[in-house]
């Protein structure tokens, strides 16, 4: 027997299936974006986040972890490295200093920002690692913006890379390497993994150098649409 499916029926069915795709179209539109406001095109853009999205995850290639490369040992804790979290976002630093021709001077000022008010905003917790809570952790990123617009007023091009690399490098410095030591010091009877870079979905290494792109977006909004328009 066939049933004629009520146009409230089929309306309640597509959107069900509409809203899922239009949120993962606003994820990645929010991800990618930053990403491009650097200078790099929507095609690269989505290749880094699709990348870092995949690193998240353990990838074993003939018995070695490549998602969450080794470091040292120490107390019983293991230290790693993840690539989508941590060395990803630092190598995109490294290239885009050199692409963009940002100063030392310019990446010294917003690294050393970042790097004080991270340390301040995270602290060590042996279940967990070198942790920072909501919102204490969106300050990073904010400041990082800060010093970016305050630097590079008049270039929103080499604002948003100075903002992603101060913002990348002074939490993987103030957070992760500065409060290492104070994790390292509590004596573990098992082994555990504290890896840098390893959040479940995106740590605050990678999170704030996209979301302090993202606030110079908003504050340098006039500057931006005009360097667009030229």
């Amino acid at each position: 027997m066939l049933s004629i499916i009520s146009l409230e029926t089929l309306g309640l069915w597509l959107l069900s299936i509409m809203i899922p795709i239009m949120i993962l179209y606003l994820f990645y539109l929010i991800l990618t974006k930053p990403f491009e406001y650097m200078g790099f095109s929507t095609f690269e853009a989505a290749i880094i986040v699709l990348v870092s999205l995949i690193f998240r995850f353990e990838i074993f290639v003939f018995g070695f972890n490549i998602s969450n490369i080794y470091l040292f040992s120490y107390n019983n804790w293991l230290i790693s490295i993840n690539m989508g979290g941590a060395v990803i976002p630092v190598m995109l630093s490294f290239y885009l200093k050199y692409k963009k021709k940002i100063s030392f001077r310019e990446i010294s000022v917003g690294v050393i920002v970042v790097a004080i008010t991270a340390f301040f905003v995270s602290h060590p917790v042996v279940s967990k690692g070198i942790v920072s809570y909501f919102p204490y952790w969106l300050l990073p990123a904010f400041f990082a913006s800060l010093i970016s617009v305050f630097l590079s007023w008049k270039t929103f091009r080499k604002a948003a890379p100075l903002a992603y690399i101060s913002g990348t490098l002074g939490v993987l410095i103030g957070a992760d390497v500065l409060h290492l030591p104070e994790l390292l010091s509590y004596p573990l009877i098992i082994s555990k993994n504290a890896i840098i870079g390893g959040a479940n979905v995106f740590d605050m290494i990678y999170l704030t150098g996209v979301l302090a792109v993202i606030v110079d977006g908003i504050i340098m909004f006039k500057q931006r649409t005009k360097e667009e328009a030229g």
